[in-house]
């Protein structure tokens, strides 16, 4: 299997997944049901048609799936805020969250302007894209219960 080709420079880190349910907050992991943590991580953002941006966000977090979870309304509200005051002109432009930067990196580019390949040099991507999906509440027939992996009770 050919390898995928990396943007940063550091070894991909972790899984990722956008939540983009905003009734479900994640506070369990959806793969092995342990309690999330909230953890802050500098996120890689690309905004259309070339923003690149490195926003401080905190995340719902799985240590033992690595697994980071980002609610998608928190995120594209943090991304509104910062670009109305930057450029309005891409609010509302499709965007991707490529992977990680490293805090100290992160910081630094807080208080000094660093291009684009300074930053890839701290960059992380992620090892894979997650999606959550959601399957609605109540009854059943046993059969459907059966292909969705519930118990009967």
């Amino acid at each position: 299997m050919p390898k995928r080709p990396h943007l940063g420079k550091l070894p991909p880190r972790y899984d990722f997944t956008l939540n983009p349910h905003s009734d479900y907050r994640a506070t369990r992991c959806p793969r092995c049901d342990r309690p999330t943590t909230l953890r802050k991580f500098a996120l890689m953002i690309h905004v259309d048609p070339q923003q690149l941006i490195a926003l401080g966000k905190t995340c719902r977090y799985c240590p033992k799936d690595e697994l980071i979870i980002a609610h998608q309304d928190e995120l594209e509200a943090l991304l509104a805020e910062l670009f109305t005051q930057y450029d309005p002109s891409v609010i509302g432009n499709d965007y991707l969250v490529i992977g990680t930067v490293e805090h100290q990196a992160w910081r630094e580019g807080l208080t000094t302007q660093k291009t684009t390949d300074e930053m890839f040099e701290h960059l992380a991507d992620f090892k894979s894209y997650r999606k959550i999906e959601s399957q609605p509440g109540g009854w059943v027939p046993a059969e459907q219960a059966r292909r969705r992996g519930r118990k009967r009770r």
